[in-house]
């Protein structure tokens, strides 16, 4: 500001004969000086042209102008006739910046926040924005704790009136926390206060944590926690009167002492509602948690506000507020009025989709629950938020409910998604140890062209299997949410190349399947099928399959009828973090097929958040066949097999529960059971050094499992009836990534009670299949 008043008072002087006396008018105006900045820039600028009177006054307007413009350092007018002459000296220009020795804050991110402040190569340089920037970045790095830091900044004069900026950072190291004090607490021990703090002093496991690193933001934060606690339970007046942090001489070393005044507990003395109550007083009362006589606590009363809230919300009072007056009393008690203002109810004007550039518009909209026209409901929209992460589409879905402006009573309704791959196997390729190379063309796609169906078509073909098929399930074949599916298939297997025993199976065949929604997190499902299976035996079948097909055949035409109910509370469709899912499955062979049986099967699994980045995850897997009829036992191709992944990792595929016998010699192979018993707990921990956690899964596990037989022959090792003494363990940790390509997902466990039959696995990976 000196440099300015400075510089108008020099170029007032350097025409003293322009005066009022001297007033003239302007015939022309000359510009001298000018190297980058265009004359129409100047005259466009200035307040006087051709024509106009000149005198004091318009001195002073024109000379103020072009200071205004920040492209000048030095402005001079003067008269020569009637021509008024202009005569500047431009600001140089930033020819390039240079930053050196920084490491805690990346070079670009310090480049945008320069620019932001006007500092970017080809623009005007101001010497005191450079200054106030070194001053910010200083602050940014004592922000961090680096009270050593020291950034210098040079102006090198380059030719035609440019400069080039060097920015010069040493950035010191973080000082550390030496030791944190609390001090006047006399109602919880200072050990138990400080394990709030996510700042921590020094100790073995620093060096990962970081707990150790002093920052403003993080100290600001553990102040609230230290708060919450003391107003959680009950102390109303308490307050943190100071706090201190001293830096040693050196600048890398923190000592923090917090000052406390503890105040006197309180409970409640009695709740009241005030205000209006849109809602049945009776029913607004249930959304009450705190009663008389607890001890107060603000977390009650804050998660009171929000029922309150959400209960409003649901009637279409989106902006309505919740005040919590509490009254202290001089006996230690405290009264609570609750003052609901619902304001004016809010209508939903327009539901909108962004970031759907594969999806279609059609498959978002048709999964709202919030319509519009109607009112805004937080529920609703909320739950149609979370219709559409459990769709599987999308790594994430974010909602906002802007107001209409110029409107006091509505909204739009705004849906951000970020689409992800689709589908459990997109690629024509794939591995995995159990099934060896995986080749073919196919397109197997839940979201198929962004249409919202289910899509299988191709061919795949390993050691193991080879498989032509072609599926098509419409979600909403009706509008009301009926799903319609159909499959036909054409597969061999050889189950030896599976590591189970000697035989192979040819089988053709297809269904048709119906979904009907019982509710938002309900279905049933039902279906009829037939497949057609001819078995092939090797020259060294296990027994147990040759009596079979001794006494049926070995070529069977099935009729299967297929009932099923599911329930899923998933927050997503993949790679879920909350809630849980559970589906019950009933297939039967109908009369008049070659075979009868029935297999029933049981899947749940529970997602619960222990902390903010932990998540335990448990699941359960059950399975039970017989036959009936003329049957004589279930078939030995429908057995159910335990082992690898999906099952129990640590084992190798299928290779748990009973053995069979080959007919030519003592060499057993898995023949599988008709009962299944599998379990997992897992911990789900975010992966280090990976920034989007949404397509990257990792955890601990504890697999349990293993494959029964309600009627073990003679010819049978390893087989037992269910008994949870024979179940397999397992240790490891495990990966799921979802790539482009589809899910790569790899394990390494540990079998932790084998025994001399079973076959261990270390490390089991797959690309290209979900598991």
């Amino acid at each position: 500001m000196k440099r300015y008043l400075l510089s108008l008072l020099v170029g007032c002087a350097a025409i003293p004969y322009v005066a009022l006396a001297d007033t003239f008018v302007v015939s022309d105006i000359r510009i001298n000086g000018l190297q980058r900045v265009s004359a129409g820039t100047v005259f466009n600028s200035i307040p006087v042209g051709a024509g106009d009177e000149v005198d004091d006054q318009t001195v002073v307007e024109t000379t103020r102008a072009l200071f205004k413009t920040g492209y000048f350092q030095d402005i001079r007018l003067s008269r020569d006739g009637n021509i008024l002459v202009i005569s500047v000296v431009e600001r140089p220009a930033i020819s390039s910046i240079d930053i050196d020795g920084n490491k805690a804050i990346e070079t670009k991110k310090l480049l945008e926040g320069l620019k932001q402040a006007g500092l970017s190569q080809g623009e005007i340089f101001q010497k005191a924005t450079l200054e106030a920037v070194r001053l910010e970045l200083e602050r940014q790095y004592v922000g961090q704790g680096r009270y050593g830091v020291k950034v210098n900044t040079d102006v090198e004069p380059l030719p035609r009136n440019r400069v080039a900026l060097k920015i010069n950072i040493k950035e010191g190291a973080v000082a550390k926390i030496k030791h944190i004090n609390i001090v006047g607490n006399k109602v919880f021990p200072t050990d138990d206060l400080l394990e709030l703090f996510e700042l921590q002093p020094s100790g073995m496991f620093s060096f990962y944590s970081n707990d150790d690193k002093y920052s403003r933001e993080k100290l600001s934060g553990d102040l609230e926690r230290l708060r919450s606690y003391y107003f959680d339970r009950g102390y109303v007046n308490f307050n943190i009167a100071s706090t201190q942090v001293s830096i040693s001489p050196d600048k890398e070393k923190v000592y923090i002492t917090v000052n406390v005044n503890e105040g006197n507990k309180f409970t409640i003395k009695d709740v009241k509602l005030a205000g209006d109550l849109v809602v049945p007083e009776t029913e607004m009362k249930s959304l009450v948690g705190v009663k008389e006589g607890q001890t107060f606590s603000r977390k009650e009363l804050t998660k009171t506000e929000e029922q309150i809230l959400q209960r409003l919300g649901n009637e279409g009072y989106t902006f309505a507020n919740v005040n919590t007056i509490p009254q202290p009393h001089d006996n230690n008690t405290v009264s609570i009025t609750f003052f609901v203002d619902p304001g004016k109810r809010t209508y939903v004007r327009r539901v909108n989709f962004v970031g759907n550039t594969k999806t279609e518009d059609e498959v978002l909209r048709r999964e709202m629950r919030q319509m519009e026209g109607a009112w805004a409901s937080t529920d609703k929209i909320e739950q149609s938020r979370t219709r559409l992460e459990r769709l599987g589409y999308f790594k994430q879905v974010n909602v906002e409910t802007p107001a209409v402006p110029g409107t006091t009573d509505q909204i739009d309704v705004n849906y951000a998604v970020e689409e992800q791959p689709s589908g459990s196997v997109q690629a024509t390729l794939g591995f995995s140890q159990g099934s060896g190379l995986i080749l073919g063309g196919n397109i197997s796609q839940s979201n198929f062209l962004g249409t919202g169906n289910k899509v299988n078509l191709g061919l795949n073909t390993s050691k193991v299997r080879t498989l032509y098929r072609f599926g098509f399930i419409d979600p909403y074949y009706t509008v009301d949410g009926v799903s319609r599916g159909f499959n036909v298939f054409y597969r061999t297997t050889d189950f030896e190349e599976a590591d189970i025993s000697n035989y192979s199976t040819d089988v053709w065949g297809g269904d048709v399947t119906f979904g009907y929604p019982i509710s938002e997190t309900e279905r049933l499902s039902f279906g009829f099928g037939l497949d057609n299976t001819d078995v092939s035996t090797g020259s060294n079948t296990a027994q147990q399959i040759v009596d079979f097909i001794d006494k049926e055949g070995d070529s069977f035409l099935n009729y299967k009828f297929n009932l099923g109910w599911n329930e899923s509370t998933l927050n997503r469709g993949i790679l879920a973090t909350d809630g849980y899912s559970q589906s019950i499955g009933l297939e039967l062979a109908l009369p008049g097929s070659d075979l009868k049986f029935y297999k029933l099967n049981y899947t749940g699994q529970i997602f619960t958040p222990i902390t903010e980045k932990l998540t335990l995850h448990l699941k359960t897997n059950l399975g039970y066949g017989d036959s009936f009829g003329g049957t004589s036992e279930l078939p030995f191709y429908e057995n159910y097999y335990a082992g690898g992944f999906g099952s129990v990792r640590g084992f190798k595929n299928n290779t748990l529960g009973p053995r069979a016998v080959r007919k030519d010699n003592n060499d057993d192979d898995p023949i599988g059971g008709n009962i299944l018993v599998e379990g997992t707990a897992e911990v789900i921990f975010p992966m280090p050094f990976i920034k989007d956690q949404r397509s990257v899964r990792s955890a601990v596990f504890l697999d349990a499992g293993n494959v029964f037989d309600s009627d073990c022959g003679d010819d049978e090792k390893n087989c037992s009836n269910a008994d949870f003494g024979e179940l397999r363990y397992s240790l490891g940790f495990g990966v799921t990534w979802i790539t482009g390509l589809g899910p790569l997902t790899f394990s390494l466990a540990k079998g932790l009670n084998a025994d001399s039959s079973d076959e261990t696995e270390v490390f089991q990976f797959a690309l290209g299949q979900s598991f």
